[in-house]
Formats: structure tokens, C-alpha cells, sequence
């Protein structure tokens, strides 16, 4: 058994509190057919990392203004693009129970992708919401999960991050942060895990949160 007793749970969104893989996947085929790159290539590679990186890596001689375009052109794919999206186990009971100045999603999408896909899943936004447009590096930088807990009012050592990616795992820890992983898309990632939301046990009050695992 592991518990933590924090403050604060910040969450990843995409396989942590929604799946949006089949929207996803569709998204990032067609960027594919568009730069010419077969997807085989880079498939997984975009996991829980902001699209400009990813696109950086994936076409380091792009120009800035080009990089810029595609982007927004993958931002405008991906925000259309909501068919499939659904609640992860768990979810819906966790946010119910958190109080709304107790829990914030820190996403490597952004603003517009981010709200587009919480609104298909039909949860209700966050109080506090982190995305690419707030930070200037991503995951796997702590950034996100930083100003995360900085816009709660928490130190970072007191709130709990939960991640699905090797990227926002690296992300959590590097801000000081404990980290709980879920198996929805990677088994390895170095910290505790569950398979969902389901499986943890958590109970909130003003106080504090409680969160038992195993």
C-alpha cells in the first residue's frame, strides 16, 4: 500500500482523465500525409509532449513562421476532431469529490484543443487549466506542473501529479512533485501506478486530500 496526503492533484487530461487516442491518432495521420513523413516513423512520439516540440523534432529544418502555420493547422485537426472522446474510469467520481480550488489539469495541448476536448467528454473545465499557450517549454520540463501549483496557491511537494506519459512523469518529478502513474498507455513509468482512477483511493475535505493506492 501507498498513500500520499497532499494539498493539491494535478492531472494530465489525454489518458489520464480522457481517452481521445482514436481523435488523436486520425490527427497526427494526416500530419503525416501532409509533410510526407509515414506515420510508422513518429508514431508515439507525440505523447503527452506540446505539438511544437514534437513537430520541431520531427522536422528540425522547419522555419520558425513554418513551424508557426502548422501548428495552428494541427490545432484546428485536433479541435475538430472530438468523435471518441470518453471519460476514463474514475474520472467523474474524483472531480466530483475534489473542492474546485484543490485539483487543476496541466495539459501539453492547447488552450482551445484542451477545453474542445473536455467539453466532447462532457466534464466540467477546471477552475485552474495549464496548457502550451501558458508556458514557454513543456513537458517533459516542469513547467507546466509548476505554474500549476503556483496558480492553486500549493507548493509543489504538496500536490500529486497523475500521469499517463513517460514525458509528464519526467515533468512531475522534475517540479517536486510525488507522481502517480496510470496504465492507460505505458506501463513503464518509474513511479507507483494503477490502471485508472478507479483503482485509487481518495477522499477530500478543505483540509486536504488523501490518496491510497494498493
Amino acid at each position: 500500500m501507498q498513500q500520499w496526503v497532499v494539498d493539491a492533484i494535478l492531472f494530465d487530461l489525454d489518458g489520464t482523465l480522457i481517452d481521445s487516442t482514436p481523435s488523436v491518432e486520425r490527427s497526427w495521420r494526416s500530419l503525416g500525409e501532409k509533410v510526407g513523413i509515414p506515420y510508422e516513423e513518429y508514431a508515439g512520439m507525440y505523447h503527452g509532449v506540446p505539438a511544437k516540440q514534437t513537430l520541431r523534432r520531427l522536422l528540425p529544418d522547419i522555419s520558425a513562421a513554418e513551424l508557426d502555420d502548422l501548428a495552428e493547422w494541427l490545432v484546428e485537426v485536433e479541435a475538430t476532431d472530438t468523435e471518441d472522446i470518453i471519460v476514463l474510469p474514475g474520472t467523474e467520481t474524483v472531480l466530483d469529490l475534489l473542492p474546485v480550488d484543490r485539483w487543476a489539469i496541466a495539459t501539453s495541448g492547447t488552450e482551445r484543443l484542451a477545453k474542445a476536448r473536455i467539453e466532447a467528454a462532457g466534464l466540467k473545465l477546471p477552475r485552474t487549466l495549464v496548457t502550451a499557450d501558458d508556458v514557454t517549454t513543456g513537458k517533459p520540463d516542469p513547467a507546466p506542473y509548476l505554474l500549476a501549483a503556483e496558480r492553486l496557491g500549493f507548493h509543489p511537494s504538496r500536490c500529486l501529479v497523475v500521469e499517463d506519459a513517460p514525458a509528464g512523469v519526467t515533468s512531475g518529478l522534475a517540479a517536486g512533485c510525488p507522481v502517480l502513474g496510470l496504465r492507460t498507455t505505458h506501463d513503464d513509468l518509474t513511479v507507483p501506478t494503477v490502471a485508472d482512477l478507479s483503482e485509487a483511493d481518495i477522499s477530500a475535505d478543505r483540509n486536504g486530500i488523501i490518496v491510497t493506492i494498493g
